[in-house]
């Protein structure tokens, strides 16, 4: 199958931020930024890693807060203990996803296990639309199969790509799937002419409609595309991220771990979990305290939407 001829991939470059507190380890994170706030529903991406937890502590986040999204954990290498304020108790591996729905509040931690040695994956987020933002509490997990193609192979974690079809639920029309690439080796496959997609590099250099996409750099390419190709321009096997889906035309609020439609939402989400309010329950079996709210910025949180894309 042939690619049309579309337009080239914006780049967005990864800025490096602390995740998790006094505790924190660094991460790269590509979504959001001023030039694009979302692909998809897709809200939020961090990549991090591969860490040596000997030396860098590893991941340990203490209970925190989430509304209006779901959270998508991924990993490469290592192992992190999930426990929320639904009272599940998960743990997350290579190749298997872990799925929480925060809608109306959820509570979490995240912890890498004594076993990992090095820590790598991705932590993902995904807006809801407005008509579920309060949704209730929930917990998925999903070990999807490999699918090998001539030059790669896929897992996909959500929707559907080359054939496989997740089984994870979602409430917009989504994508995500990894995909290794061999040395060299270009794949095309078909994809979603509705769904705006990105492309995040692990490792390698991936060529994506004629853009060359560095390491920890995430490439967008708008609706409008039935088949897409990719070339590893290593000689190396390269790694990336697929995300995809319908462009999320509702615009969002998103202050720390909490998405809204307005200032009065972060406020009152704010107030919520700073008062230990039953609306973020109580996760059970951290040893610690849990994470406060920072301080609320002086000026309104202005709702973010993507650009206008030329």
């Amino acid at each position: 199958m042939s690619e049309p001829v579309v337009s080239e991939a914006d780049v967005l470059s990864a800025r490096d931020v602390p995740l998790g507190g006094p505790r924190s380890m660094t991460v790269r994170r590509t979504l959001p930024q001023r030039a694009r706030t979302l692909i998809g529903a897709w809200c939020f991406a961090d990549h991090y890693g591969p860490d040596d937890v000997a030396e860098t502590g590893g991941m340990d986040v203490a209970p925190h807060p989430h509304t209006g999204l779901q959270t998508v954990s991924w990993l490469f290498s290592g192992e992190i203990e999930h426990r929320d304020s639904l009272g599940s108790h998960a743990l997350v591996r290579p190749g298997e996803l872990n799925l929480m729905t925060g809608g109306h509040g959820i509570s979490h931690t995240e912890v890498s296990t004594p076993r990992t040695t090095v820590l790598h994956g991705v932590q993902l987020w995904v807006a809801l639309p407005d008509e579920h933002r309060h949704a209730a509490r929930d917990f998925q997990h999903h070990a999807p199969a490999p699918v090998h193609l001539d030059g790669a192979r896929a897992r996909v974690f959500l929707g559907t790509l080359v054939g496989e079809t997740s089984p994870v639920r979602t409430f917009t029309p989504l994508l995500g799937a990894e995909l290794v690439l061999d040395p060299h080796a270009t794949v095309t496959f078909a994809v979603n002419a509705d769904f705006e997609h990105g492309l995040l590099v692990d490792q390698g250099r991936v060529r994506m409609a004629g853009t060359l996409l560095d390491r920890a750099e995430l490439g967008y390419l708008g609706s409008g595309r039935t088949a897409l190709t990719l070339t590893n321009a290593t000689d190396t096997a390269a790694r990336v991220i697929l995300l995809g889906g319908t462009p999320f035309e509702e615009e969002i609020v998103m202050w720390w771990n909490f998405l809204g439609r307005s200032h009065e939402d972060i406020v009152e989400a704010r107030q919520a979990w700073e008062a230990a309010s039953d609306r973020f329950g109580e996760v059970e079996g951290y040893p610690g305290a849990r994470l406060p709210a920072p301080a609320l910025p002086n000026a309104t949180i202005a709702p973010r939407k993507n650009p206008a894309r030329t």
